[in-house]
């Protein structure tokens, strides 16, 4: 409470009072003859004098009753300022402690803010692991329930079902797989094998194992590998092949038919190696890149279910990097293409 608000209260306590010692006074003037002039001298001085003490009682009643909150979280300011009376430390402190309210209170709303993201958030996964799971599901109910109805003595389409229905089996399984791949690597129960190798053999590897998909898109792939110097870097060798699957896979699949372009590069960082891969594809919207590693998001959700996959790709290669304490970026431009970045530990022989 302000010094001000405290006068407005004493003054008004003691105007009241003051009424009342009025009324007594006249009746004692009129009815017994008293003075007149030293009843109003009186009543000046009583109503001075009970606004001194109203107001000063106000202000060590508020102040006896807060004191010891004050002194808990503002002692070391109560000691920057000894020399002041103990009414300016009071008044200090409170001023102090209105700023860390609005503080308090800004951070608050901040943090309100934060948590309806999260929240949004929280319901978008849930609806889009709901979706995942349920059309394979209610794909397979519909093929079964036809074999049931009379379709599995029919040549023409009970091996066809039965076969539609085991693709999808397998894609609920791998998602299952997958989701336990990333609780994982979240949780660190993950153990990664470290091992020393060449980067760039083991992109000519997973580019070599994925030919069949750059032939069927008619898409060129191609990796800038320097023939004159290793690149060695320390990591688990299978989950970085995994890493290097998945991101030369998508900039495969999603880029353009018949004239796609991928290009594998590699850059020294000093104690790391920089590695990014390069589409020439349709590119991400600028909104959709801060969520591109989120599990199950989707930047254009019917062609991207159409062209088959888990949704959770992107997620894995984001959490298999940083569980090697390293970092991946994407950037990209509408109608130029994508590149993904990441980087991983370079071997050290004296270290390694």
């Amino acid at each position: 409470m302000k010094i001000k608000e405290s006068i407005s209260i004493a003054l008004k306590i003691s105007s009241i009072l003051s009424f009342v010692y009025l009324l007594s006074m006249l009746y004692f003037v009129f009815v017994y003859n008293y003075s007149l002039w030293l009843g109003f001298l009186i009543l000046v001085l009583f109503f001075s004098l009970s606004v001194w003490i109203i107001q000063s009682y106000i202000e060590r009643y508020i102040y006896n009753k807060i004191k010891l909150i004050y002194k808990f979280i503002h002692d070391h300011k109560v000691k920057k300022t000894k020399g002041k009376s103990e009414k300016e430390r009071f008044l200090a402190s409170l001023d102090s402690v209105h700023q860390e309210v609005l503080g308090w209170s800004e951070d608050y709303e901040a943090e309100i803010l934060q948590l309806k993201k999260l929240e949004k958030y929280r319901k978008e996964y849930i609806g889009n692991i709901s979706h995942e799971l349920k059309t394979p599901l209610f794909t397979i109910l519909g093929y079964v329930s036809t074999l049931l109805d009379g379709g599995l003595k029919d040549d023409t389409i009970n091996v066809k079902y039965l076969e539609r229905s085991e693709k999808n089996i397998s894609r609920l399984i791998r998602i299952v797989k997958e989701l336990e791949t990333i609780g994982q690597l979240e949780s660190g129960e993950l153990q990664l094998n470290y091992s020393s190798f060449d980067i760039q053999d083991l992109c000519a590897e997973v580019i070599e194992s994925l030919d069949a998909k750059a032939v069927e898109k008619n898409t060129a792939v191609f990796l800038r590998k320097n023939h004159q110097k290793s690149r060695l870097v320390y990591a688990d060798k299978n989950q970085i092949q995994r890493l290097l699957g998945n991101l030369i896979y998508n900039a495969i699949k999603y880029g353009y038919s018949n004239s796609g372009k991928v290009k594998i590069s590699f850059f020294d960082m000093d104690t790391n190696i920089l590695i990014e891969i390069t589409d020439n594809g349709p590119g991400i919207e600028k909104e959709n890149l801060p969520r591109i590693f989120e599990r199950f998001y989707r930047t254009d959700k019917a062609r991207n279910r159409e062209a088959g996959g888990t949704g959770l790709g992107l997620a894995i290669v984001k959490h298999i990097v940083e569980a090697h304490h390293q970092t991946i970026s994407v950037r990209s431009t509408i109608g130029i293409g994508t590149t993904f970045g990441f980087t991983l530990e370079k071997t050290n022989i004296s270290k390694h």
